[in-house]
């Protein structure tokens, strides 16, 4: 069996690989990667590497998609589902490293962290300016509470906060058995202090917060997407956060990435990090290594254990 590994993988992963097939290492352009796809019986890749319907056209020898991380909305699961391919990912590996930077967000926001750190720099003491707020008392409002979503309720209750969570695909017996209120969208808008997104990217989901549900928030609330770009409206952001309708936003993810020249960049009160939610060394092991086992799995005859197109079982 032959892998292509398209995008940087962690060497405990390829050595997991490499015990059971033939590896080619390398990060091709879209180009290149049209041109040798056929060669290969499965592809694993990361965010960088886009698996379009001309890619599984071209992938004629293709069986398995590996996803080495959570989100798969730069693999056509469609077309691959039409041609046979199962689609593999790794829902576990990152949930702590992105729950752990929703809170560096959290805590930067509400202490001013990144602009104490600016201003400083550039010789400035504004010790007077940046009073900040406390986490504890205050409401967590979580859109998506899946893995990622309950485990930054359960960091955010070491900080004694509460919490209301809202996700149209959990009913409101097993969110409350969590120890969160069940809440609507609008409730959730309404009441959070800090409002953390952990949604996946769909025609659903894009731009779900925009103009009119700025509008429902606090003019003391902030606003957090660790998720993916798109689901927040960043024109609707800009004008919430420089208007002061909301407090301020922090970001890992863009509609656009890299964002290049983003009128966001202006304000002080939007905090950035370079989609760094699942960049730790943990995460990049445990979601490789997953992933690995699952190509392998599928190549092998066998059933994955985290497959994304289930129709195909």
């Amino acid at each position: 069996m032959k892998i292509l590994v398209s995008d940087k993988l962690a060497e405990e992963a390829l050595e997991v690989l490499r015990k059971e097939a033939d590896v080619d290492y390398l990060e091709p352009t879209p180009e290149e990667l049209l041109s040798i796809i056929e060669k290969y019986d499965g592809i694993i890749v990361r965010s960088r590497t886009k698996v379009t319907s001309e890619v599984i056209e071209r992938g004629k020898n293709l069986k398995v998609i590996g996803r080495a991380g959570v989100g798969v909305d730069n693999i056509d699961v469609k077309k691959a589902t039409e041609k046979g391919i199962m689609v593999v990912n790794a829902p576990r590996g990152s949930t702590h490293s992105v729950a752990e930077l929703v809170f560096g967000h959290m805590l930067s926001l509400a202490r001013h962290l990144a602009y104490a750190d600016r201003s400083l720099r550039e010789g400035r003491w504004e010790k007077k300016k940046l009073l900040g707020i406390e986490l504890q008392g205050k409401t967590l409002g979580v859109i998506g509470f899946g893995r990622i979503g309950q485990e930054v309720w359960k960091l955010a209750q070491v900080f004694g906060m509460s919490c209301i969570a809202y996700d149209p695909y959990m009913s409101k017996e097993v969110i409350e058995k969590l120890g969160a209120k069940a809440g609507t969208l609008e409730g959730v808008l309404k009441e959070g202090d800090f409002i953390t997104i952990h949604a996946l990217l769909t025609e659903e989901t894009r731009h779900m917060i925009s103009e009119e549900q700025f509008s429902l928030m606090k003019p003391t609330a902030y606003i957090i997407n660790c998720a993916r770009g798109g689901i927040i409206d960043e024109k609707a952001l800009y004008e919430a956060a420089k208007g002061g309708r909301i407090a301020g936003a922090a970001l890992d993810v863009f509609e656009t990435e890299p964002p290049g020249d983003n009128p966001l960049f202006e304000l002080d009160n939007v905090y950035f990090t370079p989609h760094l939610g699942a960049s730790t060394k943990e995460a990049q092991i445990r979601a490789g290594v997953t992933t690995a086992e699952q190509v392998l799995k599928v190549l092998n005859g066998e059933k994955p254990d985290f497959l994304v197109n289930r129709e195909l079982l």
